[in-house]
């Protein structure tokens, strides 16, 4: 029984069946009046609600490029800052690789060069961020453009092979990266000195280079008639040219003609023009063919040149009459720029993505990153050139680029203001966006510290714009682009930076506030350590300390000896004990993992390092019995261990090999053991923190090697575990 039907065999008083009809009309008259409410109220509705404005973002690949670009040119001339995130193919080629606690400053450059230089950027996130003024927040446009280098210039031997990192790809799949979209429809791009090799390669060619008639078919113009095919072939050609040729003198008009070669064949010779020259039209010929027209014209018609040009959609072949020695160099000069031109399109054409890159650089806006000095290291990499050798020659030509970076973990560690909102909580860039923006993260306004300076954030992709906007992908490049704005911008509100004075004459590169944060990057996020772009320098411990544990160990670089190669069973403590027994027992300050094949050790005394490659070097010479009861016989295996100084691990990190193991990628390199110092050089002390931290330093007695504790100066190992900011290879760059 539904019920309409039980309703009405109720037995209602007609009175109390009026009532209820009345709450009824009531209740349907109040719905309607919620449902026509005005367009604005509907969006502060929509705004309200996180599921409500959730929308794609704007995804950018090549067959939308152009007009995205088109639009992104007006929103970046009219942002007051752009925010960009990269996702990456990887962050370490080798376990090695991966940053230590005894990089030095510049080891630390060379690891991110490696890195840029291996790994592929497959999605780029550009976001502009514009404030206005009449709706008191800003406006962002976040584009995820996907990325996939090709080759698309024919003759180019440039490699666009790249590396992937299994956690890396792993970390993208997580998230549903689209794989098939970014190598089928990825933008793809040429850098600025990929550009200018080509154009040189161009100008190369044709330079002095006489376009005749065998400039197209070179190969085949001395071709020897051999078989009766090709005789029979080229003397009904001749015949056709001939008959053309003479009937274009006694007929100067030049009547359009069309010729068959055969009666059932589609090949024809139709009669046109050419630069105002007539000429014949080969259409339906065989490469071979060809081949053999352009012999016939060579031999017998010195008034025809024989021309391959660009068509539409293919080359056209084309005979073309000269009427003298001029207008015959005339048409050489005109197809030879003909064919400059065309190939200068198509380099240009080529540039792809780069013309993003241009953009922000032209235009000179303020950058933010989060976490980012691997970031620009790729931009730098992909869209401008190769990177330079040293970490100050570098920043000297990202300036040139880029003259205002702002990056927000630097942003949200150094500042003391900052420091007290997250509490010294972890800076990644998810957890400070959840803490900072809590009503763009959530869609739902909270009351807290936050709200005291809350900046609004509006989000408009093409036509629709929202408040709370949640694009619905997280570790997009675009997404991750847009909260690193997001963060930014009420990083600066809390900083003191007013958007609601004088708003048309704010510029953030410039105000005051953020000075002292301009330019500055985290070179090393396991160190501490940042790089100050406009010196290329480290920066001072002031601001390098801030957010992080005041108790250290020193790190003298000068005092350390690489050992490699070494027995793979033996253990830390076993190392330890060899050193102690001849150089004293506090003559190790401590021994630290590069992986399971090489240690650093450091001395307590600087002369200690060269006393241990003097003595290891006497003791492989001497084959006696002292030599194979010494101490250092466990360590030494007879030979097969290497050891060098510090500066020889700087020459190994700078090498483009990669091996998973230092102790084979030494080898590789050509790098076996060095007994003399290097010449000392300009360092400044490392201070790591070395308390038992089990995000960096750790103990672990299941490994080949063991850390043994109760013992002062004690042993560490590098720890492949994840630091507490995301430390891991996938998320230390992807993630941020």
């Amino acid at each position: 029984m539904n019920g309409s039907s039980k309703f009405y065999r109720t037995k209602i008083p007609v009175v109390r069946m009026v009532v209820v009809m009345k709450n009824l009309f009531t209740i349907r008259a109040f719905h309607k009046s919620l449902i026509s409410l005005s367009s604005s109220t509907r969006h502060f509705f929509c705004s309200s609600s996180s599921s409500a404005s959730t929308f794609a973002i704007k995804n950018v690949t090549k067959s939308n490029f152009e007009s995205a670009l088109n639009d992104l040119r007006l929103y970046v001339k009219d942002a007051d800052f752009v925010a960009v995130d990269l996702e990456m193919t990887g962050v370490t080629s080798a376990p090695w690789r991966e940053s230590f606690e005894l990089d030095r400053f510049d080891i630390q450059y060379l690891k991110v060069k490696d890195s840029a230089e291996k790994f592929a950027a497959v999605q780029f996130g550009v976001c502009p961020f514009r404030w206005e003024p009449h709706r008191q927040s800003f406006v962002a446009h976040p584009h995820n453009f996907y990325l996939f280098p090709r080759q698309e210039i024919k003759g180019d031997d440039t490699s666009y092979e790249f590396l992937c990192q299994t956690t890396s790809i792993d970390f993208l799949a997580k998230y549903q990266f689209d794989f098939n979209l970014c190598i089928r429809e990825g933008v793809s791009y040429l850098s600025r000195s990929q550009e200018k090799e080509a154009l040189g390669r161009l100008n190369a060619r044709y330079k002095d280079r006489l376009l005749d008639s065998s400039s197209c078919w070179r190969e085949g113009v001395d071709t020897k008639l051999v078989r009766v095919a090709d005789i029979l072939f080229s003397e009904r050609l001749k015949n056709k040219i001939a008959e053309w040729h003479d009937g274009l003198l006694g007929d100067r008009n030049g009547a359009s003609q069309t010729w068959k070669t055969s009666n059932d064949s589609k090949q024809q010779l139709k009669t046109i023009f050419f630069k105002m020259r007539p000429a014949l039209d080969l259409t339906g010929f065989t490469s071979h063919q060809l081949r053999l027209i352009q012999l016939v014209v060579k031999n017998h018609f010195e008034d025809l040149v024989y021309a391959c040009v660009a068509g539409e959609s293919s080359s056209q072949q084309l005979i073309v009459y000269t009427d003298s020695a001029s207008g015959r160099d005339l048409l050489m000069k005109e197809l030879k720029d003909c064919l400059c031109k065309e190939a200068e399109m198509k380099i240009k054409a080529a540039i792809g993505f780069r013309h993003v890159i241009d953009l922000l650089s032209s235009e000179k806006k303020l950058i933010v990153g989060h976490n980012s000095f691997l970031d620009i290291a790729h931009i730098y990499r992909k869209f401008i050139g190769p990177l330079p050798s040293t970490a100050k020659e570098y920043v000297i030509s990202i300036q040139k680029f880029f003259p205002y970076i702002v990056d927000t973990k630097v942003l949200l560690n150094a500042s003391t203001v900052c420091q007290k909102i997250s509490k010294k909580s972890s800076t990644s860039l998810s957890k400070a966006f959840a803490l900072l923006c809590p009503q763009i993260a959530s869609g739902v306004k909270t009351s807290g510290l936050a709200d005291k300076r809350l900046v609004k954030v509006e989000v408009q992709v093409d036509n629709k714009r929202s408040l709370n906007w949640n694009s619905g992908a997280k570790h997009e490049a675009g997404y991750d682009a847009f909260m690193t704005g997001c963060v930014f911008a009420q990083a600066c509100s809390h900083l003191g930076v007013d958007f609601t004075l004088n708003p048309s004459s704010v510029d953030l590169s410039h105000h005051e506030k953020l000075q002292e944060y301009i330019n500055l990057l985290y070179l090393s996020w396991i160190n501490g350590d940042i790089i100050d772009l406009k010196t290329g320098e480290r920066k001072a411990d002031s601001i390098c300390s801030k957010g992080f544990k005041a108790h250290h160990s020193k790190i003298l670089f000068s005092n350390t000896v690489l050992l490699w190669a070494f027995p793979a069973k033996l253990k830390a403590s076993e190392i330890r004990e060899c050193f102690c027994k001849v150089f004293g027992s506090s003559s190790i300050t401590f021994i630290y993992h590069v992986d399971k094949t090489a240690v650093f050790i450091q001395f307590s005394k600087q002369e200690l390092v060269s006393d241990f490659l003097v003595l290891k070097e006497t003791l492989e010479r001497s084959n006696d019995p002292i030599s194979v009861l010494h101490p250092l016989s466990k360590v030494l295996q007879g030979g097969r261990t290497r050891a060098a100084s510090y500066e020889v691990y700087k020459q190994i990190c700078s090498s483009t090999i990669s091996k998973v193991f230092f102790a084979d990628q030494a080898e590789a390199v050509g790098i076996e053991w060095n007994a003399k110092l290097s010449k000392p050089v300009l360092e400044v002390e490392r201070q790591v923190d070395f308390e038992a931290s089990e995000n960096q330093l750790y103990t672990d007695t299941r490994n080949e090697t063991e850390i043994v504790s109760g013992i002062d100066p004690p042993l560490y190992m590098h720890s492949p575990t994840d630091e507490l900011d995301s430390l891991c290879p996938a998320e230390a760059q992807m993630s941020k």
